[in-house]
């Protein structure tokens, strides 16, 4: 029996030991860190492989859009004796400014723990963002998944195309599916995945928006290539401006043969 892949941890908690890392427990837990700018593709990738290898596909992005969603009126996370308000997150967050380090941190280190403990392979997007997230969440990763099981992967893309793709974006109401614009795809106004309305994010992807989350992304984000390279890790640069499927075939390829081990 499968479990879902999605961000709602306590559905598949209950069926987590009917299945384990795609059902070999000879198997070693592995991490893939996708990263890159904003309209990347780090998401369109990261559903693509957890469906190809099973891996459960965490995607920050959509557990604080969960949390604002849920959030209720002047609810706070309280980390290390300092409360966040979800109110003041989410408004930072729809100004395309990353949200606080700590409760980001805080939020995804729980989700890991749980997930390491069904014993299932991990797929990361949209963290580590920043520096102080990178070095609290680093360590962790290295001791319960070891270093040699951990690949990043780095989608580069111009500013240019950033703002492009971001601007274009729609999303599918149900499934949240990002749909990259092309102009096969222009007129869609259906999800071709789910049937569901295609949506626009109101302020998150209007030009404003994202170039702040492009300056963001550039002083805050970009730096931790030389933190990964500091931690010994490799990185596997891809041309994130090809079609959806010439990407995963670079990134399968960077990925190596190792990885064959794991398709469903």
């Amino acid at each position: 029996m499968k479990l879902s892949n999605n961000t709602n941890l306590e559905s598949q908690k209950k069926s987590a030991d009917l299945s384990n890392n795609n059902g070999n427990g000879n198997q070693k837990q592995k991490v893939i860190i996708i990263f890159g700018p904003p309209g990347s593709g780090k998401g369109s990738q990261a559903d693509l492989l957890s469906k190809k290898f099973y891996f459960y596909n965490l995607e920050t992005s959509k557990v604080l859009e969960e949390k604002f969603k849920k959030a209720r009126s002047n609810e706070s996370i309280e980390v290390d004796g300092k409360k966040y308000l979800i109110a003041d997150e989410a408004k930072l967050w729809r100004e395309g400014i990353l949200c606080s380090p700590t409760m980001v941190t805080y939020l995804i280190k729980k989700q890991i723990e749980e997930i390491y403990s069904m014993r299932k392979s991990l797929i990361m997007t949209g963290s580590p963002r920043t520096l102080y997230e990178a070095q609290q969440l680093m360590p962790y990763l290295k001791e319960k998944f070891g270093k040699e099981n951990i690949s990043v992967i780095f989608l580069k893309l111009t500013a240019k195309q950033t703002i492009f793709r971001n601007t274009n974006r729609r999303i599918c109401e149900l499934m949240r599916h990002p749909i990259l614009y092309t102009k096969e795809n222009a007129h869609l106004t259906r999800c071709p995945l789910d049937g569901s309305k295609l949506l626009r994010r109101k302020g998150l992807d209007s030009p404003e928006t994202i170039k702040v989350r492009l300056k963001e992304y550039e002083q805050r984000t970009l730096p931790l290539l030389n933190y990964f390279k500091e931690q010994g890790l490799e990185i596997k640069t891809i041309n994130a401006g090809q079609l959806v499927e010439k990407v995963l075939k670079d990134v399968l390829k960077a990925l190596g043969k190792d990885y064959k081990n794991y398709e469903l």
